[in-house]
């Protein structure tokens, strides 16, 4: 099977020691996955030492398996060419249904729907991840299931984020209900991101390039926020892109 044609399927093998340092270093509170067996490449014994040693330490206090296989065992189990050698193979991870108890006072979360690509799902992740997101809400349908793949895209930091499921109403209706304004991202109606107030607590909610955002949301938000460009230009951003700007403008407006 060409790796293109199955990049989109379900997967957990995670890809590298980016992926792999990640979800160690998680809050078992937060990401329920464990690691079945770590799989290294034989060939990379001398060059990958410090990781090793590092995996072989932790597969003693964590109690998974690690073992050397052949270079074509590696590439059997991987979508991606920057693994350098080293993968986990992983259990499920389970999202929690999202409730108002589940959200933090006065703080900053992301709903993210209709993107049609996990590298660019990935992406946005990353982008939020480093602009202060508490937590993701997700639909029903979404690209988690895809989890070496949306680990990479991400830098890990998809294993690092609390994430919870809900349709767009419930989203809706729990948020404000915790005392939420929510925010999405659009034109029709919409006010400029950097004349926004984004003070917390708030939801901002991103949709995808084609997909867009639910009209349930769209209905429901308490302001529409548009990224300004610097020319004319008719395109949309990437939900990646978006999310960058939208993330960091919030958090320089809550922090400094």
């Amino acid at each position: 099977m060409i790796k293109e044609d199955v990049k989109f399927s379900d997967s957990n093998v995670l890809e590298g020691m980016t992926s792999i340092s990640a979800l160690l270093n998680s809050d078992p509170l937060v990401n329920d996955r464990s690691i079945i067996k770590i799989q290294i490449d034989e060939n990379k014994r001398k060059k990958k030492s410090p990781e090793i040693g590092f995996l072989i330490a932790k597969s003693h206090e964590l109690g998974f398996p690690l073992e050397f296989v052949d270079t074509t065992v590696i590439e059997r189990s991987t979508v991606g060419t920057s693994h350098g050698g080293i993968i986990a193979l992983c259990t499920d991870r389970h999202f929690q249904m999202l409730t108002e108890e589940q959200l933090k006072a006065g703080r900053f979360y992301v709903y993210l729907e209709g993107i049609e690509d996990p590298y660019n799902f990935g992406n946005a992740i990353r982008s939020l991840y480093a602009s202060g997101v508490d937590g993701i809400i997700i639909p029903p349908r979404n690209w988690m299931s895809a989890a070496g793949v949306v680990a990479r895209a991400s830098a890990g930091s998809s294993e690092r984020l609390p994430f919870y499921i809900a349709d767009a109403e419930t989203a809706s209706t729990v948020f404000h209900r915790a005392g939420y304004r929510i925010l999405c991202a659009g034109i029709r109606d919409s006010v400029s991101v950097f004349d926004a107030d984004l003070s917390y607590p708030l939801l901002l909610v991103i949709g995808g390039e084609k997909r867009g955002i639910s009209r349930n949301l769209l209905d429901s938000a308490d302001q529409i926020l548009r990224i300004d460009y610097d020319r004319d230009f008719r395109g949309s951003l990437s939900a990646s892109a978006s999310a960058a700007v939208l993330g960091f403008e919030i958090m320089r407006k809550n922090k400094y």
